[in-house]
């Protein structure tokens, strides 16, 4: 068992030595990968998770390690769980964008009949805004307190005012 990581597997102890993966006496990492993860509705996660490692070939060699969570549903218009609990499949890749890159649509294709999202924080290529049911709803939020777009970026016009937006009405 890697000395950074918290012990796991049943084992009693107070939650927050449990709960998170990383000791908070040790450093979880260097810095020196990237990350992904997608959120896909619990009922869909063991295909979901045969599918991805149908990919492991591709995959491998340009990953540290992968970890599968899950999450409780909530009721946040944009998360990943809004309304359902999640499985998140994550991937901690070698710091080689230009592979990981390329490897992130395939993954996508491959998990979109399983209506995975994207983690916002994390790398990803497309994010499946029609599985968002309350993006108009936050878009119109977007409009009315931030109406000259100051707070805007790169990010949230691509992601979430992108081509094929929902509309305004």
């Amino acid at each position: 068992m890697p000395i950074n990581c918290t012990e796991q597997m049943g084992i009693p102890g107070p939650w927050q030595e449990r709960m998170p993966h990383f000791r908070m006496d040790y450093m979880p990492s260097s810095g020196e990968e990237l990350q992904t993860e997608y959120l896909i509705p619990r009922q869909h996660a063991l295909a979901a998770i045969l599918t991805v490692n149908s990919l492991s070939e591709m995959i491998s060699p340009h990953l540290h390690i992968s970890e599968i969570r899950t999450m409780a549903a909530d009721n946040l218009w944009m998360s990943p769980s809004y309304k359902q609990p999640c499985v998140g499949i994550h991937f901690t890749w070698k710091k080689d964008w230009e592979s990981v890159s390329k490897l992130l649509p395939i993954i996508e294709e491959k998990l979109a009949s399983f209506e995975a999202r994207p983690h916002w924080g994390k790398l990803f290529d497309k994010c499946p805004r029609h599985l968002y049911e309350r993006l108009g709803d936050f878009q119109r939020l977007l409009h009315t307190y931030d109406p000259q777009g100051k707070f805007r970026n790169p990010f949230l016009e691509q992601h979430i005012f992108g081509t094929g937006q929902v509309s305004q009405q």
